[in-house]
């Protein structure tokens, strides 16, 4: 009997290294599906919603570096794809996404959940094509999978469904991926410059990105040789805070102010493998020198004194030679100081602990850092969740962090740790997700049960959208729509199965953490988290501080009285950061 394309697919997939397909089956994906059970090689993972199916892959080719695979069926099932996709694409994932679609023959006809892929995946994707024919299918299976292992992004297969039932034919390709590793460095020339300008600095900081992990040895040898602090972002902090006597933190808006401090006292910014987007966080009369593997990144961020093309250990590796080492080292323990100061500052949010169903986040998260494992995965929802683990879950060199971090869209932590669970099942993993996000999301709690995947499952549950609540009170007005009425998070993961805990004391959060990550299996925990607490950012505006106070008054004008009262009393520590 001869090969389907269908079949075909799944033999190339294999070849591949594919594992596992994040899908919900249905229509035009029905014989594809089914060519995947029959082979009995690849799982096909039955999510609830494909959003999840997209994210999930994005945190297994995140985690591995290898490709991994989605699918929609067509229509709804392509539009349900997109938000997981974009963050995937942005965050550097080499993922490949199946959109199966409606007959062939039927194209432009406005059949029934028919979609262009072209416009639709346009800007997610490096690469979208449909085979319309069998001869077509292995081809554009394989370069999709090519670019996106090779581009680091999405590659988008389309796939008719009558197509994929076709006899298949031989493609005039390989049927391999090929995984390069490269490295890139600057001419002699360029590293000479850049030498000459960091000998003749008195005040180097480094601030590192995600382009800098895997080469963590030679920055702690480049800024002991310039007696340079080193800053990261959030994305960076697993791959550069570990074993560095010379971090200063983070910056941004989930930031401290040392770092900020750092990169506004030097008279030499250093960015290494970093697209920091927030340019109001980076000093605008300072030199800048930009390293990055990706070139056309070089000077959208920052006015440069000199932009590098190249990887960052292979660089840094034919940079050290050309360093004269710095004796003073006033300025990086000025900073250190100023580090510590700011570490201080912190632990008092997480020594008091807050009180009944009013626990400080920045206690639990604390708790969290102290009590998983050295290799542990984290999670994180975007909001104010991502505050707490920005601040406080600290790197190991062998802790991995996952979020959406470039696209930053909420509900993201729930179905990047389904990816997780699933390809790295040796590790611990702990999705930190808010209230908001977990609303999103619980259908896939199914999903978790059904697969008994031991996630950790840790709800930060402060009643209300925090960070939108925030961002409205900053800019003046007082929080509108941001209130959130729960169901019982701890009661819903035992309707799907699932052990849940709601803990709502703060003597009750260590061993409720304990018990939760001592299980083999998974775990909700539903911590009742205050609603009040805020997060400062490492530079606080004068407008800001006004805005603040136009919501307040604007609450109490309103009746409002007990919510300024209770803002009052959770972040009254915030003061000391405005001294």
């Amino acid at each position: 009997m001869a090969q389907t394309v269908a079949e075909q697919i799944v033999q190339l997939l294999r070849a591949a290294g594919v594992e596992r397909i994040y899908a919900v089956t249905g229509d035009s994906l029905n014989h594809l599906n089914d060519a995947i059970r029959r082979d009995g090689h690849i799982q096909w993972i039955h999510v609830r919603h494909e959003e999840t199916a997209a994210y999930a892959a994005g945190a297994e080719a995140q985690l591995t570096g290898k490709i991994a695979c989605c699918a929609g069926s067509c229509g709804p099932g392509h539009v349900h794809l997109i938000n997981g996709l974009y963050d995937a694409h942005r965050s550097g994932a080499p993922v490949l996404a199946i959109a199966s679609a409606i007959p062939s023959p039927e194209f432009g006809s406005g059949f029934f959940q028919e979609t262009n892929i072209y416009k639709l995946f346009d800007d997610c994707s490096y690469y979208c094509e449909m085979a319309t024919t069998p001869a077509q299918a292995p081809r554009m299976l394989q370069m999709a999978m090519q670019t996106a292992v090779s581009r680091k992004g999405v590659a988008v297969f389309g796939l008719p469904g009558d197509v994929s039932e076709m006899d298949a034919e031989k493609g005039a390709s390989s049927h391999n991926v090929y995984l390069t590793q490269s490295g890139i460095i600057p001419s002699s020339g360029e590293l000479a410059q850049l030498a000459e300008t960091l000998n003749k600095s008195e005040k180097v900081t480094i601030f590192c990105g995600i382009g800098a992990a895997g080469a963590h040895p030679e920055i702690i040898d480049l800024a002991n040789a310039l007696q340079a602090p080193v800053g990261y972002s959030f994305r960076g902090k697993m791959a550069v805070q570990h074993n560095n006597p010379n971090e200063v933190g983070m910056t941004g808006l989930l930031g401290l102010p040392s770092a900020y401090h750092a990169m506004h006292h030097a008279d030499m910014l250093l960015l290494l493998g970093t697209d920091f987007p927030y340019t109001p966080f980076l000093p605008d009369d300072t030199r800048v020198v930009q390293i990055d593997a990706q070139a056309e990144r070089l000077g959208r961020r920052a006015v440069l004194h000199q932009g590098l093309h190249g990887t960052i250990r292979e660089t840094l590796a034919a940079l050290l030679p050309l360093i004269q080492p710095k004796t003073k080292n006033e300025f990086l323990e000025n900073e250190r100081k100023l580090y510590a100061k700011v570490n201080d500052r912190l632990q008092s949010y997480v020594t008091d602990a807050g009180g009944e169903n009013k626990i400080h986040p920045e206690f639990v998260a604390a708790a969290i850092d102290q009590l998983a494992p050295p290799d542990a995965v984290f999670t994180v929802d975007t909001g104010m969740t991502c505050v707490w683990a920005a601040r406080y879950i600290s790197s190991t060199g062998n802790r991995a962090l996952l979020g959406s971090f470039n696209h930053g869209s909420m509900a993201n932590a729930l179905p990047q740790a389904i990816g997780a669970a699933l390809c790295a099942p040796e590790r611990a993993v702990v999705a930190l997700c808010g209230d908001g996000g977990l609303s999103m999301t619980t259908g896939d709690l199914a999903t978790i049960a059904q697969y008994k995947l031991p996630v950790k499952i840790i709800v930060f549950n402060n009643r209300s959208l925090g960070m939108v609540k925030l961002e409205m009170e900053v800019a003046g007005l007082p929080d509108w729509q941001t209130d959130m009425h729960n169901p019982d998070f701890a009661m819903l993961a035992q309707a799907y199965g699932l052990p849940g805990i709601t803990v709502s004391q703060p003597d009750r959060v260590r061993e409720a953490l304990s018990h939760a990550l001592g299980q083999p299996g998974p775990v909700l925990l539903n911590i009742m988290t205050d609603p009040n607490a805020l997060a400062m950012p490492p530079k606080i505006k004068l407008a800001q501080v006004r805005g603040m106070a136009a919501s307040m008054t604007k609450l109490m004008l309103n009746g409002e009285f007990e919510e300024v009262w209770e803002t009052i009393k959770s972040n009254i520590r915030h003061a000391k950061e405005l001294l």
